[in-house]
């Protein structure tokens, strides 16, 4: 290859040039790499508390869309909260792998209802579901509430309905559970402390 000297010292310029810039960053790759954004930079982020246990952990929880009307909020990310004081940000298994649990096909998103003796479930709304429900514990607190025992002292219990209540719950929460099934007259008062 021929080259003269004007040539040359063109050649060693660029050079030089280029090895200057990469070197001070400016490389293709970190400019392509660099405008990446972090996948959690347009997400709204929320706090929560990992239901599986009686430890509590904190989650932070990450979900796109605004709340627009047409917009349906999509769960993407869940990881450990660093700054719970019960986890510090730290999940068990179970717990980081709690997106599957909440974006799987199978899970139940509505309450359903299947008739005595029939062979499949319906579809209900969350309205029926309570009202069903305030109607069967009135039904059953009526025929089965004892308001006085043999001896004829007042007791007023309800004993064959009972009450289960979440175990990742504060005490505020389990005391109004408390107050509530102990009015009613119900005994029969548990916390699950594993799911």
């Amino acid at each position: 290859m021929q080259m003269n000297r004007r040539q040359f010292f063109k050649l060693c310029a660029s050079s030089m040039a280029g090895t200057t810039v990469a070197l001070l960053g400016f490389s293709p790759l970190t400019v392509l790499a660099g405008s990446r954004s972090h996948k959690v930079l347009r997400a709204k982020e929320v706090r929560n508390t990992c239901t599986y246990c009686s430890v509590g952990c904190g989650l932070l929880m990450y979900c796109l869309g605004d709340g627009a009307k047409n917009a349906t909020p999509y769960l993407y990310h869940i990881e450990g909260d660093p700054d719970h004081p019960v986890s510090r940000g730290a999940l068990c298994p179970k717990g980081a792998g709690l997106i599957d649990f909440v974006n799987s096909e199978n899970r139940l998103r509505y309450p359903e209802y299947r008739a005595p003796g029939s062979t499949h479930w319906q579809r209900i709304s969350w309205q029926d579901a309570i009202d069903r429900i305030a109607k069967l514990m009135k039904n059953d607190r009526d025929t089965n509430f004892i308001e006085k025992n043999d001896q004829g002292v007042t007791v007023n219990r309800w004993l064959t309905t009972g009450m289960l209540c979440a175990s990742a719950a504060n005490n505020e929460t389990g005391y109004l559970d408390q107050k509530f099934s102990r009015a009613l007259g119900m005994l029969a008062v548990d916390n699950q402390a594993r799911v």
